[in-house]
């Protein structure tokens, strides 16, 4: 493993999403300061070491080198995305757990799937999640398409499998044109690859252009107060860096949860070793892929289990399980407000129109599971 997982500056290592408006004790606390950063004489020296470390989210999407982001390809993915017909029960689609209403979360600690089972884990957002170098907490998904794979075939998730979702496509006439249209030159377009091809081509689209943060970055003096600057300040020097940097500000590494000082067992699950399932390696134990701290405030709760719902609180519990120190609250106050700049302009996405099943669609599994039969 690399030194710089148990460096001292693994700080807010895994903070996932964000507060939900829960807040504004802490920007009370700062003053409420709305005063903009044009007078500040430090704004240059902090801007040029800001635009060192992280980059503005582009308005349009990345390319992505495997999938074509065509525009029949993006409508089938939007369409599939919401598709609940995707899952055994007819009720869950990926909106479900990553609700663009909601920041691309669900404010759960974690998620619940078919037969009202509970995941092992807080669901992260889908928003910029294009640009994280993997997916899943412990990165077990190398891009968007083998993620999209992994929900719909979980038990605890969607409860499918590749071959009903296969049958049940191909079962309504408007899905085979639609990947006909997409996937061109096919024999058979309609395949459990291509679905996640699809899905993955309309979430890279799912970008936040235009935080004040960005805004900021790009020469507007205006766009963040002076708190703001401030809480940015202190976010370098403290070396939040560490792990949250880039255009997502984290996403980009795996890092150890309590360096210095374990959080406790409802924070941090005892059984829930992180990416030590994937590579089997004793390094890897308790080490989770950062979180992008971009919209942080829409979404709620917490790390990976969903135990924090608070912002303030997940940054003063990161101080000392990362950095064995004590921010004193008005580092707290603004590193919190700062993290509000993060928050860009949402994806406007209007509901697709689902086409209507067929006699020959699988019909839907409601049964519940007898560890998950209520008592």
């Amino acid at each position: 493993m690399k030194t710089d997982r148990i460096g001292s500056f693994l700080f807010l290592a895994v903070l996932l999403g964000a507060c939900s408006g829960g807040e504004a004790p802490a920007m009370a606390e700062a003053g409420g300061d709305q005063a903009t950063t044009t007078d500040q004489g430090e704004g240059p020296a902090i801007r040029a070491q800001a635009a060192a470390l992280f980059k503005i989210v582009p308005a349009e999407p990345p390319k992505l080198p495997h999938n074509e982001l065509t525009e029949e390809k993006v409508e089938l993915g939007k369409m599939l995305y919401f598709e609940p017909r995707l899952s055994s029960s007819w009720l869950i689609s990926c909106n479900t757990c990553h609700n663009l209403s909601l920041g691309g979360i669900d404010l759960m600690e974690t998620s619940i799937g078919h037969g009202w089972q509970k995941g092992p884990r807080n669901a992260p957002t889908v928003l910029n999640a294009v640009y994280n170098l993997a997916q899943f907490w412990d990165g077990r998904a190398v891009d968007l398409a083998e993620q999209a794979k992994g929900p719909v075939q979980a038990s605890v998730e969607m409860a499918s499998d590749p071959e009903r979702v296969v049958q049940t496509l191909r079962s309504i006439p408007e899905y085979r044109e639609r990947f006909a249209k997409s996937f061109p030159g096919e024999t058979e377009p309609v395949t459990f690859d291509n679905m996640a091809l699809a899905i993955e081509a309309f979430e890279a689209t799912l970008v936040t252009p235009g935080s004040p943060f960005d805004r900021w970055l790009a020469g507007d003096d205006a766009a963040m107060t002076a708190i703001q600057v401030k809480g940015l300040e202190t976010f370098v020097s403290k070396g939040c860096t560490g792990c949250h940097a880039g255009v997502n500000f984290g996403g980009q590494g795996y890092f150890a949860f309590g360096v210095v000082q374990a959080p406790s067992d409802e924070i941090r699950p005892p059984e829930d070793k992180g990416r030590f399932a994937v590579t089997s390696t004793a390094v890897d134990e308790y080490v989770f892929k950062s979180p992008s701290l971009r919209n942080i405030e829409l979404t709620a709760p917490y790390f990976h289990s969903g135990k924090v719902w608070s912002l303030a609180e997940a940054v003063s519990i990161m101080s000392s399980a990362q950095l064995g120190a004590v921010l004193t609250p008005e580092e707290v106050s603004a590193i919190t407000v700062f993290l509000g700049a993060l928050t860009g302009n949402q994806p406007e996405v209007e509901y697709p129109l689902l086409p209507p099943h067929t006699a020959d669609t699988p019909l839907p599994d409601v049964s519940v599971p007898s560890a998950a039969a209520p008592h």
